[in-house]
């Protein structure tokens, strides 16, 4: 079984504080495998199979606005 990539346009991610914060949210996720964030290009890929709508309202609720891209 291949692990489900979705990607993220994400807004306001600034430092390895944002992205710590960011990856404790979406770890309480059910199916949520891992995350990889890039700050310059403000893009997000989450892997596993947690739903992108409870993605984008975990990351918006925090202060990181985000839609799946």
């Amino acid at each position: 079984m291949s692990t489900v990539e979705t990607r993220y346009a994400v807004k306001g991610m600034k430092c390895g504080g944002c992205i710590a914060k960011a990856t404790e949210a979406l770890s309480k996720l059910p199916g949520y495998v891992s995350a990889e964030f890039d700050l310059k290009s403000g893009k997000a890929v989450v892997k596993g199979g947690a739903d992108p709508q409870a993605v984008v309202n975990a990351l918006t609720k925090i202060g990181y606005p985000a839609e799946v891209n």
